[in-house]
Parts: C-alpha cells; sequence; structure tokens
C-alpha cells in the first residue's frame, strides 16, 4: 500500500553533511506504523544516493518525546488482526526494506537512544554502526509474550548481541538495561541523560575528522566479510515467519489479548501448571 510522506518523520541534512533522521510522534512513542515505515523507506532511499555521492557524511537515527519507539503502534496491530497471509507478507517485507536499508547505508550510522526500545527499536538501534544511549533507557524483545518472533530484526540483533545472548533476550522476553545492553554489545556507549546529546555530539565529530572515502570503503568491505551468501533468501525467511505467526491460532490470541489488556490464554495456563507442580 502506498503512503505519503508521513510528517512525524523528519529528515535534516547539515552543512556538513550530517543527516538527522528523526521519529517525532511523541504521543505514540514513536511506535512504528506501516505508514511511518514507508516514509521511513522512502528517506532511507534518498540517503542512499546523497551517502554514496558523499553529499551525506553520516545519519543520526534519533527521537522526540519520552521514547526511543515503543515498537508496533497499537491502532496498527489492531488492524492487522485481519490481516491476512499476504497483507502480512506485504508489511513484513516493508519493515524488513527498512532495517535493510539502514543496516546497508554507505555512511556511518549513529543511533541515539533515550526511553524505551521495544520490538522492532530494537532492530533500528542493532542496524546502526554505533548506538549511544542514556543509562535510563531500556531494551526489550517483546514479541514472543503476544505470540509473535522477533523474526525481521533477528540478523542484526543477533549479529550485535551474539546467538547465546539472542536466545535469551528473544526467547524470554525480558527486558535489558542500558548497561546490561552495553555489556552485551548492542549498545557502544552508555551516559548520563543529560550528557546524551553532548555524547552523540563527540562521536559525530569523531567520524567527521576520519577520510569520508576510506569510512565508504570499509563499511562495504565490512558487510562482505559479515553477509551470509544467501542473505536475501534469509531475509524473505523471517518475513515468513512473522508473517505465519500473527495469523495463527496462537498469534491471534495474543494480539487479542494485548488489545485487551488481559493475559494470554497460554499463560493463564502456563502459570496455573506451574503453581500446581510447585505444591506437589
Amino acid at each position: 500500500m502506498a503512503h505519503s510522506l508521513d510528517s512525524s518523520v523528519t529528515l535534516d541534512i547539515d552543512a556538513q553533511g550530517v543527516a538527522r533522521l528523526t521519529l517525532d510522534r511523541p504521543e505514540r512513542h514513536n511506535a512504528f506504523d506501516d505508514a511511518l515505515i514507508s516514509t521511513i523507506n522512502a528517506h532511507l532511499e534518498r540517503l542512499h544516493r546523497l551517502a554514496a555521492t558523499g553529499e551525506v557524511r553520516l545519519v543520526l537515527l534519533g527521537s522526540t518525546g519520552k521514547s526511543f519507539s515503543a515498537g508496533a503502534d497499537l491502532r496498527w496491530m489492531q488492524r492487522m488482526v485481519d490481516y491476512d497471509l499476504a497483507d502480512n507478507l506485504a508489511d513484513s517485507r516493508a519493515l524488513a526494506q527498512m532495517m535493510h536499508a539502514l543496516d546497508t547505508l554507505p555512511c556511518p550510522t549513529l543511533c541515539r537512544v533515550h526511553g524505551a526500545a521495544f520490538g522492532g527499536a530494537v532492530g533500528l538501534a542493532a542496524c546502526c554502526d554505533i548506538v549511544i544511549a542514556a543509562e535510563s533507557a531500556i531494551f526489550c524483545l517483546s514479541e514472543v509474550k503476544i505470540g509473535l518472533s522477533p523474526a525481521v530484526i533477528s540478523p542484526y540483533v543477533q549479529r550485535a548481541i551474539g546467538a547465546r545472548q539472542m536466545r535469551r533476550y528473544a526467547l524470554s522476553g525480558e527486558t535489558m538495561t542500558a548497561h546490561t545492553a552495553e555489556t552485551l554489545g548492542l549498545v557502544h556507549r552508555c551516559t548520563a541523560r543529560e550528557a546524551l546529546d553532548s555524547a552523540v555530539d563527540d562521536a559525530i565529530a569523531t567520524l567527521l575528522a576520519a577520510s569520508p572515502q576510506a569510512q565508504r570503503a570499509t563499511k562495504a568491505l565490512l558487510a562482505e566479510v559479515s553477509q551470509p551468501s544467501d542473505a536475501d533468501a534469509l531475509r524473505e525467511r523471517t518475513c515468513e515467519v512473522i508473517a505465519t505467526l500473527r495469523v495463527s491460532p496462537e498469534g491471534q490470541e495474543g494480539l487479542a489479548s494485548f488489545l485487551e489488556k488481559r493475559r494470554p490464554r497460554w499463560a493463564s495456563s502456563s502459570s496455573t501448571q506451574a503453581t500446581q507442580e510447585s505444591r506437589s
């Protein structure tokens, strides 16, 4: 589905070639929906062209308000309940395109994280070259709690934190503090909230002091070194997994329970069983 550019995502490019891509829907905690994803994809397409020619030296991804991003927007999730497999595949492919486009930008990318970074927002951070987070930030791969999977973002997050830690956080849906995320490799630097902008400015200055040609060549080389040979097939597989889960009975129950603000049926039954087993 085609969308016009969403005003809740802004792109500003300064005279130094620093592009600031900002999520600006603070009233929705910068949550994703199809329109926002489409707009980010349009901006990233432009940034690819400008970065390839050197007109953009680096991209800073940030947001306004209390949260970096709360993940999927509630109203979008309400619409998803009625989506069939084809609709879900189309949505998932748009999300996959966004992650891939951010991950493969020719120039260095910085991510400024404050507040909550949930679901797909963790993927955005993992796709950036350098992540600077406020000490109060929290990260969460929360999808399994509502019967879904962090499928589309999994290659990027697992690359950042490693397969062993990915198993823990993707399967449990636990939150991690900014310091934990730093220890795991998702975040490169933690700082006090009031010093976040200063830390980001320092990183920008450091990146601008390097050769832009060398940075582009190095980033392309590192992608070749780390990219699996079947990367396109892997991206499509991640889309198929999340789309199939969304239309499954448990996926539908998970979405319904989230929207109705109740525990999903499997959580109620599992907790009851655990209580009974502890008494026996």
